[in-house]
């Protein structure tokens, strides 16, 4: 298996922490030739990244990064532009309707491969979360470790 073929799978680790995920779709992404030769590589990061509608009600992923590929002579790709992101109409439409009367926003959760070799994109209709939440997040996560540490322990 050559190293172009494994399994590609970038997430946004902050996502789930600054965000109440509400709801999530998985939508296609458009790229050039040296972004997905990039991407199949691993080289991309979407941690800094958010999804706008443009005026044209088409949805597009900002500031998502896939470095330069390293064969790519002077036909190589900009490392941070907008990208478009493909669903169907209705999708957008109610994804459109949600931002623009609730003021939710939608963030990318994790870019993948899927079987036939194409580029996806899990993005998630979210709502920011307050301080107080986040220190909620964080307790609950350290009251789980130290349970399953207890756990640990008890079976030992």
């Amino acid at each position: 298996m050559s190293p172009m073929q494994k399994n590609v799978n970038i997430k946004n680790r902050r996502a789930r922490f600054d965000y109440e995920i509400l709801d999530t779709y998985t939508a296609g992404i458009v790229l050039g030739g040296t972004e997905i030769k990039s991407l199949r590589l691993g080289k991309a990061s979407i941690s800094q990244s958010f999804c706008e509608f443009n005026h044209k009600g088409e949805l597009f992923v900002i500031n998502m990064q896939i470095d330069e590929y390293s064969h790519g002579g002077h036909y190589n790709h900009r490392p941070k532009a907008e990208r478009k992101l493909l669903l169907n109409k209705r999708e957008l439409k109610k994804l459109q309707k949600e931002v623009a009367t609730t003021g939710l926003t939608i963030v990318p959760l994790n870019v993948f491969i899927n079987d036939r070799g194409l580029a996806k994109m899990n993005i998630g209709l979210a709502k920011g979360k307050k301080l107080y939440d986040k220190r909620e997040t964080i307790k609950d996560r350290d009251n789980k470790r130290n349970l399953s540490r207890v756990k640990k322990s008890f079976n030992n």
